[in-house]
């Protein structure tokens, strides 16, 4: 099973992944927790590229296709390997995130998007997709707060200082996506307490979990 969690800047995804990571290990499940870009080293090296403030001079399609690397990387050395092993995969964002980061809010056109993620995915979709979301004065409030207790690395914050428009764009892009698949998007408010957002999660979760073993 492959679970992706996707949203705005400062949604609490990260936490949320490590959450749900330990909630199905003491359930008995193998399970692998990731992050895009960065889930190998050779994305570690692609995430810094992508993410420093002083690389402001980086154009949406460059973003695109690092972006891309990243993830074929990711699904040769960590993403495939492990759905092949029978293990519960769980990603701090994936290609939804290209659709409405790149797409969405840069501007590139959808069909171009496609044509890359055909190219990297090769038909893997993710059987659950949470959506984090809360208003983006409220990530971006988190994310600058988190930064300056030094839980946050300043040298991966240039999405941070993007314009409230941009931001909004974003929220506004992963709505109407997780509109458009609503077969496997889940939307959650990210605003509520995180130990109901992960009770939440992972009873959804667990409904899937039961779905498959049952077909």
């Amino acid at each position: 099973m492959l679970i992706t969690l996707c949203g705005g800047e400062g949604a609490g995804k990260s936490t949320q992944v490590l959450r749900l990571a330990q909630r199905l290990e003491k359930k008995g499940y193998g399970v692998v927790s990731t992050r895009e870009p960065g889930g190998t080293a050779i994305g570690r090296k692609i995430r810094a590229l992508l993410l420093d403030p002083a690389n402001g001079a980086i154009v949406a399609d460059t973003e695109l296709f690092l972006y891309a690397a990243d993830r074929a990387q990711h699904l040769a050395e960590v993403v495939r390997p492990a759905l092949a092993a029978g293990k519960i995969v769980i990603s701090d964002r994936f290609a939804d995130s290209t659709t409405v980061y790149q797409g969405v809010a840069r501007g590139l056109a959808p069909e171009r998007i496609q044509q890359v993620h055909d190219l990297v995915l090769q038909g893997l979709c993710p059987d659950i997709t949470f959506l984090l979301d809360l208003p983006p004065e409220e990530g971006l409030a988190r994310a600058l707060s988190q930064a300056a207790l030094g839980a946050r690395k300043a040298e991966e914050m240039r999405f941070e200082q993007e314009t409230l428009v941009f931001h909004r764009n974003i929220r506004q892009g992963f709505l109407d996506l997780a509109e458009k698949e609503k077969y496997r998007f889940f939307i959650v408010d990210a605003m509520q307490h995180p130990d109901l957002l992960t009770e939440q999660m992972i009873t959804i979760v667990e409904e899937k979990l039961l779905e498959i073993q049952t077909r």
